[in-house]
Formats: C-alpha cells, sequence, structure tokens
C-alpha cells in the first residue's frame, strides 16, 4: 500500500522530487547573463513583500531556499533554482521597491519585458499578489507584457489566510472579473504559504508547464 501511495504521489506531482530537489544554481543582473536558452523555465513574479519567496518555498518544501534572493545584492537579480538538468523556476526580482532609484526602476523594467518577450524556454508566469492588494499598476503591467509575449500566467492570490473564507473568494472572483475586463487572460487561484493551502494546484499547474506528464511517462 505505501509503495502505492508513493507511486500516486509521483505521478500527481504533488510529492514530486522534481519540486523537493531544487537548488541554487544562479544569478543574472542582466539578460546577456542568462543561462543558454533551453529546456523549460517557470517564472515568478509579484511586488516586494507579495509573498513570492515564501510561494517558493512552500512549493518546493524547502524552507530557505528562495532566502537566497533576498542576501545583500541580489534583491535586483534573477535568481535560477534548479530542479533538474532541463526545468528551473526563476525568481524575478520583487518590484516596487521604494528606495530604489528612478533610474534603476526603469532598467529593471525594460529588462524584465524583454525577458518575458523573448525568453524562449520560459513557459509560464507564476504572478504572485497579496489578495489584500490585488492589480495594482505594474501587476497589470506584468500582465500586459505577458500577454503581448502570449505567455501564460497564472494568479497566486497570497496571504489568502488573512482573510476569511467567503471574503478572499469574493476576492478571486473581482480579480477575475476585472482581468475580463481589462481583456487579460490569466487563471486565478488563492494560496497561502502559512497554511499550504493551494500549493497542490499551484503544483499542478506546474506540472503542466513543465510538462511533468512526459517526464514520469519515460522514467
Amino acid at each position: 500500500m505505501l509503495l502505492l501511495l508513493g507511486f500516486f504521489f509521483t505521478q500527481n506531482g504533488s510529492m514530486s522530487k522534481l519540486y523537493q530537489n531544487a537548488y541554487y544554481s544562479g544569478s543574472a543582473t542582466q539578460l546577456s547573463q542568462l543561462p543558454d536558452d533551453e529546456g523549460y523555465e517557470v517564472a515568478f513574479a509579484g511586488r516586494s513583500n507579495a509573498g513570492k519567496s515564501s510561494a517558493i518555498n512552500t512549493i518546493t518544501g524547502i524552507g530557505a531556499l528562495a532566502r537566497t534572493s533576498k542576501t545583500p545584492g541580489r534583491t535586483q537579480m534573477i535568481n535560477f533554482f534548479r530542479l533538474d538538468e532541463e526545468r528551473a523556476l526563476i525568481d524575478l526580482p520583487g518590484y516596487g521597491y521604494a528606495k530604489v532609484p528612478e533610474k534603476m526602476k526603469q532598467k529593471w523594467q525594460f529588462t524584465l519585458a524583454k525577458y518575458l518577450e523573448t525568453r524562449q524556454s520560459l513557459r509560464g508566469l507564476m504572478l504572485m499578489m497579496d489578495i489584500r492588494h490585488p492589480l495594482k499598476d505594474f501587476d497589470m503591467q506584468m500582465l500586459s507584457w505577458a500577454n503581448q509575449a502570449e505567455l501564460p500566467v497564472h494568479i497566486l492570490l497570497t496571504k489568502a489566510d488573512k482573510l476569511k473564507n467567503s471574503a478572499a473568494r469574493h476576492t478571486q472572483l473581482q480579480v477575475e472579473k476585472a482581468l475580463k475586463e481589462a481583456s487579460l487572460a490569466a487563471s486565478v487561484q488563492l494560496f497561502s504559504s502559512l497554511k499550504k493551502n493551494g500549493r497542490d494546484k499551484a503544483i499542478e499547474k506546474l506540472d503542466h508547464w513543465f510538462e511533468v506528464e512526459t517526464l514520469n511517462s519515460t522514467e
């Protein structure tokens, strides 16, 4: 029975070692420093303090993994967390820094836009939004860039535990309505790193983008 359960969880992706094996593999401050444009990448983006690092840690089950991007000198870098030889999670710089000079903000906006629009190995964008403050101006800009690049977007409404279930669900419906009215394509879910709620659903989306079913079928 235990062997069967282990097989099921691996196939389902929820307990797949693919994510548990994640490790920091490097950083880039500009597009020319990125690794070869091949394989599968999924980028994580969001405003500062939207819970991006916590989401990455929750999904991988590695509590200190994304802290690398918070160490001095790395907050403005694109950080790579490799899952295997072909697949990687990409931790993009948190946007919305109040203390960053305007010139630097513009530079990073340009870099992020080019990354989203030109990176051929990028299969999807996980966009974090604090459920209490969704769809801010730069969130909308990220969605616009991704849509222009025909890049699939999945929104995690983070810190969902801060609201009652009914209020959280209402916010999700309002976000979906606003996206439809703005003609912006994205799927939306509730997510709580504290409670681990929404983890399996987020992994299902990652599995799809990473073609985990194909990976399992060849093992």
